[in-house]
């Protein structure tokens, strides 16, 4: 019999919390980092390293899955989990975000968008129901409302408008919904940096119901001090008994700022990106591999990493590999930066369970204060 959705706090400390969510396809430690598969795949990474690196969730996007394979592929094979051959939990987003970056020529309306393909031009629409409707095909075990994500900076009268709209859409997401035990639907908080807009879609949110709470509109540019100040207010009016979502964040040190505010879920495509860029993600800070001073450093990316470049290379090895435009540079570095990150969630969800992250996110801030980028 499957289990209902839930969620358990185990620990706090101050606004940080140590929780488990429970899903149909198995629980999700958290604080918890989401790898990002965007198109069905963690870019460069196999989906058995994936859950190697301690990844209980990763997340699919509803817009590049929509455009291709396409949601009626997908279903022949029971959903995304068959068709990427992952069966952990995935959550996906509703595409909301990429229809306002990604899209070439799109038209807003109550009803929804109307957008043309960044691939080929072509013109689709996309309504609260249809996003749903999508997400259902893909079986997500998470689904997410469908949005409007203003750009920032954005008018207070241009934050407003779109708040009233996802709220509009939150109702007509939550009514196309299908409840299935084990599954959740979360609501996202807009309003762009504005507190009063923030609180009133909070609100409007949990007069809705949902079974998890995002917050969205963030990391478009406002910069980490602008970005902390709004969840310095703005996970406080979301519900305790209920997770945290703080969506496309982050870097580390985004990550160690939100869970210091109360946030218990993140997700980014800085770990891939960064490594097909040559970045990793070390215990001092960040390396730029293609740096000269690597190409006889016979020292792993990170001593204390378990990953299978660690193990296996050194710098020096995997700073040719980069220089050289070989794609196994690629792939190293980005299942090292993985492993990083799941090591980083582990550490922290540690450290609030022993009563001393505050103390950890001091010493974390102290020590990467010298990183290259």
């Amino acid at each position: 019999m499957e289990s209902k959705f839930s969620f358990t706090i185990k620990a706090k400390e101050n606004k940080s919390r140590r929780g488990i969510i429970k899903t149909s396809r198995g629980e999700i430690n958290t604080p918890a980092f989401m790898v990002v598969g965007t198109a069905g795949t963690v870019k460069a990474v196999t989906s058995e390293d994936v859950k190697k690196s301690g990844t209980e969730i990763i997340l699919g996007n509803t817009y590049h899955l929509m455009l291709r394979p396409g949601e009626e592929l997908i279903s022949q094979f029971n959903g995304l989990h068959n068709f990427m051959n992952w069966q952990g939990p995935i959550l996906t987003d509703s595409g909301g975000f990429q229809v306002m970056s990604l899209s070439k020529i799109r038209k807003i309306t109550d009803d929804g968008v109307e957008f043309s393909s960044h691939i080929d031009g072509k013109k689709f629409f996309v309504s609260p129901e249809k996003s749903i409707q999508i997400q259902r095909a893909l079986n997500s075990d998470i689904t997410m409302i469908f949005d409007e994500c203003v750009q920032y900076p954005a008018t207070y009268d241009q934050a407003k408008i779109a708040m009233e709209r996802s709220i509009a859409w939150a109702k007509r997401s939550k009514n196309a919904f299908e409840k299935r035990d084990g599954y959740g639907i979360f609501g996202i908080v807009q309003g762009s940096t504005y507190e009063d807009l923030r609180k009133i879609s909070a609100q409007k949110l949990i007069e809705i119901g949902f079974d998890g709470y995002a917050i969205g509109g963030l990391a478009v540019g406002e910069g980490q001090g602008e970005m902390f100040k709004v969840l310095d207010y703005c996970a406080d009016y979301l519900p305790q008994e209920q997770p945290r979502y703080l969506m496309g964040v982050g870097k580390p040190s985004d990550i160690v700022g939100a869970v210091l505010r109360g946030v218990d879920m993140f997700d980014c495509v800085i770990p891939t990106r960064s490594g097909r860029t040559g970045q990793a993600f070390v215990r001092q800070g960040v390396i730029n591999i293609r740096n000269a001073k690597y190409r006889e450093d016979k020292n792993p990316l990170d001593e204390l990493c378990n990953c299978y470049a660690c193990k296996n290379h050194c710098r020096s090895y995997i700073h040719h590999l980069v220089k050289a435009n070989e794609i196994l540079g690629a792939m190293l570095l980005s299942q090292h930066n993985i492993f990083y990150y799941q090591d980083l969630m582990r550490d922290i969800r540690k450290a609030i369970e022993e009563q001393r992250f505050t103390k950890f996110s001091e010493e974390f801030f102290n020590n990467n204060q010298n990183s290259e980028e």
